[in-house]
């Protein structure tokens, strides 16, 4: 049996209306005087409101940094270090999307030392400890909340990462009433998001292992047989609560075994468009999948996740199983409405060259590709996914 390493969250809560009871789990923590990182966006729909009450009636005052915002650069992160350390936080709750969740990552390992925000890029280079942590989703995506990764925009159109087992938060909170108010288009583009993550870590070509797999064909089912209900009808707890679960799995499962070319191509999108990141992988998964499946043992893994997000029973033929597994992502992706193609973003064409020089630069995911990417590949796929 092959060897890994499986890592997480020390502790996963997963309770409707937990996170109005957060004091016990700071209390838990001997966090006195929290952090709270969170976007403006949540606070004036009243989503955080139980969230402080909760604290409230239980004598904490937590300090709110709400000034996070899509892809957060380097500067936003050094300010909110700036600012908590002057409020002298013993605790970060990061509450929100990927970019909340990353920089209450960051922000916590960053008022422990004085290692700086450019050494910790890359892989494993976070040294020292972290301030107590919490981390609560409030979408159903990136899978944050259980991942050591923090993505940062470092230049104009660049992205850098910082993946460290301390990023890991000492508890993760699902709570699917949060998400009950997400529109349907959000709820659309962070669901592919985990769906991606999922797919991706059971394709991964360095670290994909059978407790990964394991994790990611869970977390498919959950999504593919709730998203569409949750886009529709986003007051459907039920469903809420399946896809929040299911892109928990996918995020550990990514966490463990990487994810890969689709990620890798969806970069440059969000830097170079500020393309939502959930829409940047869906506008480039199906042609990654077609491009995938021309190597056998990829096109092999496609067909074995086909339980998994339809009722087809498997061929026996793994090409004809990958066919239809690429098909049925093609028909969800139409079913939940998201844009189809590059062009209806208004990306230049001429453009497409430059998107694949930068996708090239995210080496640490293309290495985990099942089929290896060079750049008149990607560009390829670009163009396919154009119009």
């Amino acid at each position: 049996m092959q060897s890994f390493v499986y890592t997480s969250a020390h502790k996963i809560v997963c309770e409707n209306g937990a996170a109005a009871k957060l004091a016990e789990h700071c209390a838990a923590l001997n966090i006195k005087k929290p952090l709270l990182v969170t976007d403006k966006g949540l606070i004036q729909a009243g989503i955080i409101e139980p969230v402080l009450a909760g604290l409230s009636a239980e004598g904490f005052e937590p300090v709110i940094y709400s000034d996070i915002v899509a892809d957060p650069p380097q500067s936003l992160v050094e300010a909110a270090v700036d600012n908590a350390k002057s409020q002298g936080v013993d605790g970060v709750i990061g509450l929100g999307g990927g970019s909340s969740m990353d920089v209450a990552k960051l922000i916590a390992i960053l008022c422990t030392g004085e290692q700086p925000i450019t050494d910790m890029y890359g892989i494993d280079n976070v040294k020292g400890g972290r301030l107590p942590l919490i981390l609560i989703p409030t979408t159903a995506g990136t899978g944050s909340e259980v991942t050591p990764i923090s993505i940062i925009t470092t230049g104009e159109t660049t992205k850098s990462g910082v993946v460290s087992a301390q990023l890991l938060p000492d508890i993760a909170i699902l709570d699917a009433t949060l998400t009950v108010g997400l529109p349907g288009h959000i709820t659309a583009a962070t669901g592919i998001d985990a769906m991606v993550h999922a797919i991706e870590a059971f394709t991964s070509k360095v670290k994909k292992n059978l407790y990964s797999d394991m994790l990611a064909k869970e977390a498919l089912r959950l999504l593919s047989q709730n998203l569409l209900t949750c886009v529709k009808d986003g007051s459907n707890l039920e469903a809420r609560s399946k896809v929040l679960l299911g892109a928990m799995l996918a995020g550990q499962a990514f966490a463990n075994a990487p994810v890969a070319a689709v990620h890798a191509l969806a970069y440059p999108l969000g830097g170079n468009y500020h393309i939502p990141h959930g829409l940047s992988n869906a506008l480039v998964l199906p042609f990654v999948l077609r491009f995938n499946a021309e190597e056998p043992s990829a096109a092999a893994l496609y067909g074995e996740l086909l339980p998994c997000i339809c009722n087809h029973a498997p061929s026996g033929d793994s090409q004809i199983d990958c066919l239809t597994f690429i098909e049925t992502i093609e028909a969800l992706l139409r079913d939940v409405a998201l844009p189809r193609n590059l062009a209806a973003m208004n990306i230049d064409e001429s453009d497409l060259p430059k998107l694949a020089s930068e996708a090239m630069l995210q080496q640490r995911l293309l290495v985990n590709n099942p089929r290896p990417v060079a750049e008149a590949d990607a560009l390829a796929i670009y163009q396919a996914a154009y119009s």
